[in-house]
């Protein structure tokens, strides 16, 4: 019954169809990560980790997380390497915990393969991994909420080996994310600082300021852009270099304080991000347009998003306040039905 109602939220579209509706999670979701391949969904929060294969509809069994001693997920990604067979998902947690999971090649059944406490054991705030590393192992980013960043290499046997570690003055990392030539860039929660640093020893490259707190983020290395959410009245766009603004994606003041996830979909012809009216909002990216206004709930927080890539995307939507039961929705969207001009 109640997922019926979640389902009649929905408004018919020609663009996006809505594809499932997965119901009765317990608890707030802080992290959805879909696979590269578009096939898992990963979904973490106070609850521990959740996997759900997208194309049988099915979840995976349960796996421990350990919520007393760890504390709940705070964000994920997965990550792919070449001694591996399969995608792993990295997640942090709310006590400073970088955990690695993997399908098990006989069962597919997720297991842990490595877990670490990073430093004094803050909270994990962000991770990225290099996906353009031609090494081997994997380096991974992570941000913590004592202003820290540093970067692991994850080896073959599976451990955890530091290349640097270093505490920004006054940046509490949001978002992190590898670079081409080596470089990491750091996006900050509360100052609004973008920080370019060096994966290899942490020196400080160059660094500028949005003109608001950063909410979330997203980047295209390509196009040379981000994203961030303002926390006021919407997502702005700027120029990854020069930190100039672009545009701000416009939706109504936010009336609850907190972080709104942003994302570029449709190989970032379009911008997507959350809101604290229960509602999803897709932007065509160029011209700063409203696509489409997407439902989720009347009117609760809808603050976690994943976006898969390539032109035909499937996002998976959850709002994370704390409830009786949290929906998560799959909807299918549709490439855009004209070409459009780069920036």
């Amino acid at each position: 019954m109640l997922a019926s109602a979640v389902l009649s939220l929905f408004p018919t579209s020609k663009r996006y169809r809505r594809i499932s509706t997965f119901t009765g999670i317990e608890g707030s979701i802080h992290a959805l990560a879909l696979s590269t391949d578009g096939q898992i969904l990963a979904a973490g929060g106070t609850q521990g980790v959740r996997f759900w294969n997208l194309k049988s509809r099915k979840e995976f069994p349960r796996v421990a997380t350990y919520l007393d001693s760890r504390g709940a997920v705070s964000c994920a990604v997965w990550v792919k390497t070449k001694f591996a067979i399969s995608e792993m998902l990295c997640y942090g947690t709310g006590m400073g915990y970088l955990v690695f999971l993997r399908s098990n090649p006989t069962d597919m059944h997720y297991q842990e393969i490595c877990a670490r406490r990073l430093g004094s054991g803050f909270e994990i705030t962000c991770i990225a991994w290099d996906a353009v590393s031609t090494d081997s192992s994997c380096q991974i980013a992570v941000g913590t909420r004592d202003n820290i960043v540093q970067v692991l290499v994850l080896s073959a046997a599976y451990q955890l080996q530091s290349v640097f570690a270093g505490r920004l003055d006054n940046t509490v990392p949001k978002h992190v994310a590898f670079a081409e030539a080596g470089s990491i860039y750091v996006f900050g929660l509360y100052d609004g600082n973008v920080i370019k640093m060096n994966s290899k020893d942490g020196t400080i490259i160059a660094e500028n300021r949005c003109q608001s707190v950063i909410g979330s983020a997203a980047v295209n290395f390509k196009k040379g852009i981000f994203v961030v959410d303002n926390a006021a009245d919407g997502f702005t766009m700027y120029r990854l270099e020069s930190g100039q603004p672009i545009r701000t994606f416009t939706m109504n003041l936010a009336s609850i304080p907190v972080p709104k996830q942003v994302a570029f979909g449709e190989e970032s012809k379009v911008v997507i991000g959350g809101s604290d009216t229960g509602c999803v909002y897709v932007f065509n990216r160029r011209t700063g347009a409203l696509i489409e206004t997407l439902r989720h709930t009347n009117s609760i927080l809808v603050q976690t998003i994943a976006v898969s890539a390539g032109p035909l995307t499937i996002s998976k939507l959850m709002h994370i306040r704390c409830a009786m039961w949290v929906g998560i929705a799959l909807l299918h969207v549709h490439p855009l039905l004209s070409a459009e001009r780069r920036l």
